[in-house]
């Protein structure tokens, strides 16, 4: 396979962005370009990624928040380093105290499901290392559009109108007003094209950036919090704040036809997509479009989640080796399991030994990974009065079962899907890229990394291309795109296929490639409102 998927002659609908001083891929073009006008004034890469995600918890509030958690991998001066900030279960809850409550198991919204929110250490770590411009700087774009006010865009109004409609249906309690005043401040969804603004929202970025994030671990933020939480009996209190600390930690990959694929170590589950891939190195991909590459595509997915689902969880209780997971010898193992028919995903025993997602990169070198999500769009439903904090739900994904690897315990963090990607080649950069989007992310890691090298796409072919995605069982989604000749041969295979309604379950991604002439080669989703801001 002597090819450089960088400079394969394919063409798509969408052609990829090509740059050299700058880019920034994410979302919403509002948060894109306020990366870019950090680059321009002198920020780095780093710089562009704090200020793109700050501002995507004011224009894009229906996929993440100030109260979410985040990742990233950075890659500065030769070196990839790995920033895990999100944050713990509190203390003082408990998989009986849950229990008690009434619930089999963890609930969606409310207080019970609420984790220490990261995001907002991440600016600061990340700034604090690598940037170059103050954080009042970096944040001002954020803050300006919170104070002032922004359009609605065509697919956030989209999602806006939709959580509106299952908060106004299920989240009647008094402890959800305020996420009715802050998000539906006149009765209802802003419309596309409408101008929403969010004061608070401004005032919390502010003090968040003079104060290196302080004020909302141990300052006036975490008091806020601390008294809402005691106000409406949740579990979250100043002392959890106070503790947490983001983690720098060395991120972990496979080697993928002599390219490194990066992620983050558990608790996010980018091993997930790591060991699909390890199984599917071993098989020879000379097609894209065919029963086969997507029936063994499938088959690896489903095992490596089985594993994931069953082991993934706070590597401070995970039972199991990453890199036994990872090893070349467990993965032929899982790999003969792999037959002509669909089967049933089981874990393995490896031998002992859900979100917007951001790409940026500048012309010095620096290159930038970044997620961060409330989880399930606004989170748990709970808005800090006074604060414009939407805080996450992130404890959803625990569990109550005390034989779970990923049961509930006190300050114990949970199975966590926002994964950033990253990809190397001979130990130089190729780039960054993700797929956001609950449990499609390490599947969308995988269909972009097997577009971009097994089947020479470029950046933007390969987000284009059409999705599937495993649901659970035998139960694939896949677009309308997708070829029908193709879906009818994998449900002779087994494969229970469904055709999806939408786009919106298959992930929203960016990529962004350096060259070998050091010219930036950028691709954004088409299935929301992405685009690249660069020069």
């Amino acid at each position: 396979m002597n090819y450089d998927p960088l400079y394969h002659p394919y063409s798509s609908q969408r052609m990829s962005v090509y740059a050299k001083n700058g880019m920034v891929a994410t979302s919403q073009p509002l948060a894109a370009q306020a990366g870019l006008e950090i680059l321009k004034k002198g920020g780095n890469a780093i710089d562009a990624a704090i200020a793109t995600a700050a501002c995507l918890t004011v224009v894009e509030p229906t996929s993440n928040g100030i109260g979410g958690d985040a990742f990233a991998l950075v890659w500065t001066k030769g070196e990839l380093h790995g920033l895990n900030a999100s944050g713990p279960a509190p203390i003082q809850i408990s998989a009986d105290k849950v229990k008690k409550a009434g619930y089999e198991t963890m609930p969606e919204y409310g207080w019970l499901p609420v984790t220490v929110p990261g995001a907002p250490s991440a600016w600061s770590a990340l700034s604090e290392r690598f940037g170059k411009l103050p954080l009042t700087e970096v944040l001002r774009p954020a803050i300006e559009y919170a104070e002032k006010g922004y359009p609605i865009s065509p697919i956030l109004g989209k999602y806006w109108n939709r959580a509106y409609q299952i908060y106004k249906e299920n989240l009647k309690e008094e402890q959800y007003q305020s996420w009715f005043e802050t998000f539906a401040p006149d009765g209802k969804a802003p419309q596309i094209g409408e101008i929403w603004r969010s004061p608070n929202h401004a005032k919390t970025l502010m003090s968040i950036a003079e104060t290196k994030s302080n004020s909302f671990y141990r300052g006036e933020i975490a008091e806020k919090i601390d008294q809402f939480s005691k106000q409406y009996g949740g579990y979250l209190t100043i002392e959890d704040l106070e503790s947490f600390k983001p983690e720098w930690v060395t991120p972990i990959k496979v080697n993928y036809r002599r390219y490194d694929v990066w992620e983050i170590p558990p608790n996010g589950h980018g091993l997930v997509a790591l060991i699909a891939l390890n199984i599917l190195k071993g098989f020879e991909f000379t097609e894209k479009d065919t029963v086969d590459t997507y029936h063994k595509q499938i088959e690896a997915m489903k095992l490596a989640f089985a594993d994931g689902q069953k082991y993934i969880t706070d590597p401070r209780k995970m039972k199991v080796k990453v890199e036994d997971l990872l090893s070349d010898a467990y993965a032929e193992e899982r790999r003969k399991l792999i037959g002509n028919n669909a089967l049933l995903p089981i874990a393995g025993q490896p031998p002992k030994g859900g979100t917007v997602y951001l790409a940026t990169a500048d012309g010095e070198g620096n290159m930038v990974s970044y997620i961060q999500s409330n989880y399930m769009g606004f989170g748990s439903g709970l808005v800090v009065p006074g604060t414009g904090i939407a805080l996450q739900n992130r404890g959803h994904n625990f569990s109550l079962d005390p034989a779970h690897d990923n049961y509930l315990e006190p300050g114990k963090k949970t199975y966590h899907t926002i994964i950033p990607g990253f990809l190397t080649r001979n130990g130089q950069p190729i780039g960054p890229f993700g797929v956001m989007g609950g449990f499609m992310q390490p599947q969308g890691h995988v269909q972009v990394i097997m577009n971009t090298i097994d089947f020479q796409l470029n950046p933007q072919a390969a987000l284009d291309a059409p999705r599937w995605q495993w649901m659970e069982g035998k139960v694939i989604e896949v677009e309308q795109q997708m070829p029908t000749h193709l879906v009818e041969a994998l449900a002779r295979r087994g494969h229970s296929m469904k055709w999806a309604l939408g786009t919106g379950g298959f992930g929203r991604g960016q990529i962004i490639w350096r060259n070998k002439h050091g010219v930036l080669v950028g691709g954004t989703e088409p299935r929301t409102d992405g685009t690249i801001a660069s020069w």
